[in-house]
């Protein structure tokens, strides 16, 4: 793919203008070049701090399935976009001016080499929803794929790009714009991760009539046999030299 320039920073007038091994750490921050802060702000939205840079992930205007979580305005150098529609890709009023990246391609940021790779965000090639970007870095020496709101199964191609990943964000709550638990499962069979985060389910913080995600346990049923740690913490801190062998499903705790 070609190298992109940064696309710009995160302002209102560009929103409106693009209308099993278990060995790894557990800490509340990253403290070395060998470590990676996550921390998840609810839905598919994390801000991952290692290597002396923040990079965020997804921010969300609360509404529907996110009804309940706070608006995730926090400081950041970099976001990084998986799709734009009503209640995602949300980067107004973000503090500071991150830089912003919301289109596949190969980037650079300091010392950071990222690549989007376009996957379809529906089960109808992308008719209804059009595309979803699955984002793929190293930080602190971790290597890290969020899959955004991927709906498609990966290709033969996209997955000699994605490589087996130390932390994958997976999407497992289904409705019309992301894997339902069945097709998490394929996609993580697919990709081996060392360390798997599920995102976009349906949790307290979703208006009932306005949620059609499913709960995690639907698809943590499906993942028997395979070691299931619960943070009580929304934070965790994972370091490259301690990681699995095996895939560990982390389930990170949302802290109102």
């Amino acid at each position: 793919m070609k190298r992109r320039q940064l696309v710009g920073y995160a302002g209102i007038g560009l929103v409106t203008a693009l209308l099993a091994n278990v060995g790894y750490e557990f800490q509340a921050t990253a403290q070395s070049s060998n470590s990676l802060s996550i921390q998840w702000l609810g839905h598919s939205c994390f801000l991952f701090t290692g290597g002396g840079t923040k990079i965020l992930v997804n921010p969300f205007r609360p509404i529907g399935c996110t009804a309940g979580y706070r608006a995730p305005k926090v400081s950041s150098d970099l976001v990084l976009i998986s799709s734009q529609l009503l209640d995602e890709g949300v980067v107004e009023d973000l503090p500071g001016n991150p830089k912003l990246i919301y289109e596949p391609g190969v980037y650079e940021y300091k010392d950071i080499k990222l690549q989007g790779i376009a996957i379809d965000h529906d089960r109808k090639g992308g008719k209804q929803f059009g595309s979803n970007i699955a984002w793929l870095w190293t930080q602190g020496g971790v290597r890290i794929l969020h899959l955004g709101g991927a709906a498609a199964p990966i290709s033969i191609e996209q997955k000699i790009l994605m490589g087996r990943p130390d932390v994958a964000l997976v999407p497992v709550g289904g409705g019309p714009k992301a894997y339902n638990p069945e097709e998490a499962r394929q996609a993580i069979q697919t990709l081996n991760p060392k360390i798997l985060i599920p995102t976009q389910y349906r949790t307290q913080a979703a208006d009932a009539a306005q949620c059609d995600l499913s709960p995690l346990e639907s698809f943590l049923s499906l993942m028997q046999g395979t070691t299931v740690r619960r943070s009580n913490s929304n934070t965790i801190a994972v370091s490259s030299r301690s990681l699995p062998q095996n895939t560990v499903i982390q389930v990170l705790s949302y802290k109102a």
